[in-house]
């Protein structure tokens, strides 16, 4: 009951990282038909292109054996010798067609998966050796679905090999009367011929197939809503820790930038929405560093700290605007303020000679 209602609600569709995590995990859309395709069209192949070549050469050796039966010892190690040379040479005109086949599977699984190394599948596992799991899965709807498939596409190859030969069957009694290449030859016409149709059938039905698995397979994948948000906390991060974490670092930039702010030569205000905070050392800098900036309340702070520390407050509107949207903290003041603030320094140093003089 509970799995069904898991079921019901996994509503998503699968994330990336679900998909890559499952293919990790050997868990990968697959179809066995696009494998058995490969193998026929292989085989098709081998009939129609690589036959003649691979019958003539067997033909060959068979026939060199049979010329050679009657002066062949017949003790036990010569004639183990010469079958043995006889079945490796068969073996090796036949292995153009299992390299072939070979090289067709492999095609077929990659075209499917990609490139995949992973020990998941075969690592040894309770729930794969369990009795009860394994008769859950031989009576699961999958596999019903898996013999079912499998009695259609034999249905539906038998039916189409059947149709093709069907006309031939009439010619089996002229066979009889032709020399065994000529034999051969019409084999291989009427089997191309039947491949030709059993492969076109196939294709189709390897289509379908793929088709098929990845719908279940993406079924398979879906997550609930639940599912989704833990997988961004996961990978992103809690938000209300992340928004804790923005909070410390914005406080402490803030701490760090107020306690510039006594030691600035002075801060230029809107005079109630902004005020900058500008130090200037003509020794040690090409031009005055904006060291701290804020608006409204943190505006009304930086006033507040200027005003305990005997720094000068400059009411400057338009300089103010500029200077809190264009330059940040720790930056020197671009050149199209110099003239600005020049005049907001000269002001400031010109109040210091009063006091102190006075």
């Amino acid at each position: 009951m509970s799995d069904s209602q898991d079921d019901a609600q996994k509503t998503e569709e699968p994330t990336p990282r679900k998909l890559e995590q499952a293919r990790q995990k050997g868990q990968i859309a697959q179809s066995r038909e696009v494998s058995s395709f490969a193998v026929l069209l292989g085989l098709a192949f081998t009939v129609g292109v690589m036959g003649p070549f691979m019958v003539s050469g067997i033909h060959e050796t068979l026939a060199a054996l049979m010329e050679k039966s009657g002066v062949i010892p017949i003790d036990q190690r010569s004639a183990g010798t010469v079958l043995s040379d006889t079945f490796l040479d068969v073996l090796l005109w036949l292995s153009p067609m299992f390299v072939l086949f070979i090289v067709l599977a492999l095609a077929a699984n990659f075209s499917q998966a990609g490139i995949l190394f992973t020990t998941e599948p075969i690592t040894p596992k309770l729930e794969k050796i369990s009795p009860l799991a394994g008769v859950k899965r031989l009576f699961s709807l999958k596999s019903l679905v898996e013999f079912l498939k499998g009695v259609f596409k034999l249905l539906i190859v038998g039916t189409i090999a059947y149709t093709l030969l069907a006309p031939e069957f009439d010619r089996l009694e002229a066979l009889m009367q032709m020399e065994v290449i000529e034999v051969l030859r019409e084999i291989q016409v009427l089997v191309l011929r039947m491949m030709i149709g059993v492969v076109a059938i196939m294709a189709l039905i390897a289509a379908i197939d793929y088709a098929y698995q990845r719908f279940e397979y993406l079924k398979q994948m879906r997550m609930s809503r639940q599912e989704i948000r833990d997988e961004y906390k996961q990978s992103e991060g809690d938000p209300q820790i992340k928004a804790r974490l923005r909070q410390i670092r914005t406080e402490r930039a803030r701490n760090r930038m107020m306690a510039a702010v006594p030691h600035a030569d002075v801060v230029v205000t809107n005079p109630s929405h902004y005020a900058v905070a500008l130090s200037y050392d003509s020794e040690a800098m090409a031009a005055p560093k904006l060291v701290a900036k804020g608006a409204d309340l943190v505006a009304f702070r930086i006033r507040d700290v200027a005003n305990e520390n005997g720094v000068p407050i400059v009411e400057n509107p338009p300089l103010a605007r500029a200077l809190f949207a264009g330059v940040d903290i720790d930056q020197q003041i671009p050149e199209e303020h110099y003239k600005a603030v020049a005049q907001v320094i000269s002001y400031v140093y010109g109040l210091k000679g009063r006091r102190e003089r006075s």
